[in-house]
């Protein structure tokens, strides 16, 4: 009799069809714990397990057996989670159901249907009888497998779990040899190994393809066509792969990257994160981190894991927070060392009503996704005198929801710095906001307020280094707000390379999010820039008096130059 899935996938509701069930109940008859002190005890899935195996199953309610492409839910699955949690043993238990599993939609079941291991050559006694109306399924006839990673060392993650899962087992009578590099399947399948340096059965059609670590495939390791070549195999026969990773780098273009942020619907994502609000670096708040993402996971020791972390905290603390806390957190790839910035923030400075000053702006239109958490509106001002920068304005969406800048709010904040200051320039990222520009346009001159497209890299990166060299060498301060130091510390390098321009062919650094859905937003180093930006064009073009006097007694304390 069927066991229907020893563990609960709790916190969830099955109202949908799936061969989930089935195959959970398959596999914990057949599939052993390959190593430990339970070693050779039932495999007994996690929660988060179960509920990974009855969605890369899930069928569409109008499945047909003879429609194998369209019958599942989900053409591929990504599974993100940290490390120790259990992916590389729930890889090799799905691998074992895909070679001689009842992985395939087999019709639905009318009353009295089962499936019995004995009509597929083993003898173990397994038996699932159906309810009426649920999925049937049935083994591949020929199941093509492959277990892919960047190295040997990386694919020995799943297959040495995978041969004593096998060997120690009921499937040893239908497998009874498991080999160094592949194994043979009954029917004439079998289960390959391939890396990067191994690729001489890629461009065949496969069933099931096993992706470990895939935040590790990108176009420098080579991977990536990998990936891709693998892909167009499982869809030319109608099968179907698992992505097993850690967070990823999101400076590195992987292909966990690329999985995430595609647009399409018929893949399924696994990735926990805790609060975006609990510091990995605090140590309460870091175990806060462990208890969410590590949930279900029952056999994990926290204390283990906070040692661990602990120690790689100590010499890379943003792989640290993506090995453990399952956060997406560039390396070395920020654009400005926040300590820098700190350095050259002043408190205290103010900018006199009739002074002349430039502002930048970089506005958002919100959204109306639920699960985004929408960009924000900066307006930065910039006194023409010393490059002096401060925040005019800044509006942030409270969190993921369907949120708008305040329009209005924005515009008064605009006309009040018209009022306040004498404003000389604006430069201003259009999209979005061109009638409120247009507006601004027609009460203040368009010499004064000025579109300036953010997508010109050439452009951009130069307004960029601007600010950026006038910081780093003490040649600018900035007033201490905390949404602008946010930003600073969120801005990730976004290096783009061999762009001519009257400069010759050299490197352009522009700046990016750490991933495009990020809720860690960026908005006020563009505006910053925009306005420093302003303010050396309005330089040059004679707005100060030659005799004029810049005060830098406000300054001088701090050494400025």
């Amino acid at each position: 009799m069927a066991r229907r899935a020893t563990a609960k996938a709790e916190d969830h509701v099955l109202d949908f069809p799936t061969l989930g069930i089935l195959v959970s109940d398959w596999g914990e008859a057949h599939c052993p714990i390959p190593d430990g002190f339970e070693g050779g005890e039932p495999f007994i899935q996690y929660d988060w397990q179960l509920w990974n195996t009855v969605k890369h199953y899930q069928l569409r309610r109008e499945a047909r057996p003879d429609q194998l492409a369209t019958a599942f839910r989900h053409r591929r699955s990504q599974i993100v989670r940290p490390q120790k949690a259990g992916k590389s043993p729930y890889a090799a238990f799905v691998v074992c159901a895909e070679a001689v599993g009842p992985v395939l939609f087999a019709g639905w079941a009318v009353g009295g249907e089962g499936y019995d291991c004995r009509d597929y050559g083993c003898g173990c006694g397994f038996v699932y009888e159906y309810e009426p109306s649920e999925p049937m399924g049935m083994p591949w006839p020929t199941p093509e497998i492959q277990i892919t990673a960047t190295s040997e060392d990386q694919t020995d993650n799943i297959y040495n779990a995978l041969r004593p899962m096998i060997d120690r087992g009921p499937l040893s009578v239908l497998i009874p040899k498991t080999g160094e590099e592949f194994i043979r399947l009954p029917n004439g399948g079998r289960i390959d190994v391939v890396t990067s340096n191994a690729r001489s059965r890629l461009g065949q059609r496969v069933t099931h393809v096993a992706w470990d670590e895939t935040g590790l495939y990108t176009p420098v390791s080579g991977m990536v066509k990998v990936f891709d070549t693998q892909s167009r195999g499982l869809a030319g026969i109608g099968g179907r792969g698992i992505e097993y990773t850690n967070a990823w780098d999101p400076s590195e273009r992987s292909v966990a990257q690329r999985t995430a942020e595609s647009k399409v619907d018929d893949i399924y994502r696994d990735h926990p994160l805790a609060p975006e609000h609990l510091r990995y670096a605090v140590k309460d708040e870091r175990r806060k981190i462990h208890v969410h993402v590590y949930a279900g996971s029952r056999n994990v020791d926290l204390d283990g894991i906070e040692a661990e972390a602990r120690e790689k905290l100590e010499t890379d603390p943003a792989q640290a927070e993506r090995f453990f806390g399952n956060r997406l957190v560039a390396g070395a790839s920020t654009w400005m060392d926040p300590a820098i910035w700190l350095a050259s923030m002043r408190t205290g400075v103010r900018v006199e009503p009739g002074e002349l000053i430039t502002i930048g702006f970089d506005g958002s239109m919100g959204t109306d996704r639920p699960n985004i958490t929408a960009d924000s509106t900066v307006l930065r001002g910039c006194r023409v005198s010393d490059g002096f920068r401060w925040t005019i304005g800044a509006w942030e969406a409270p969190g993921p929801g369907p949120w708008r800048p305040p329009r209005a709010g924005v515009m008064r904040a605009f006309r009040a710095a018209f009022r306040r200051f004498k404003v000389v320039r604006v430069y201003a990222d259009p999209p979005g906001w061109q009638t409120e520009l247009d507006e601004l346009r027609a009460e203040f001159g368009e010499k004064v307020v000025v579109d300036w497209w953010t997508n010109r890299d050439v452009a951009m990166a130069r307004a960029l280094e601007q600010l950026h060299t006038a910081v780093v060498t003490g040649g600018a301060f900035h007033d201490n707000d905390a949404v602008m130091l946010k930003h600073v510390e969120n801005a990730r390098r976004d290096v783009r390379r061999a762009m001519s321009d009257s400069d010759g062919s050299r490197e352009r650094v522009l700046v990016k999010k750490e991933h495009p859905m990020s809720p860690l937003k960026i908005d006020g180093v563009i505006s910053d820039a925009l306005a420093f930006e302003a303010r050396g064009d309005a330089l040059a073009s004679g707005v100060l008096n030659p005799d004029d006097e810049i005060d830098r007694s406000q300054f001088t304390a701090a050494g400025f130059r």
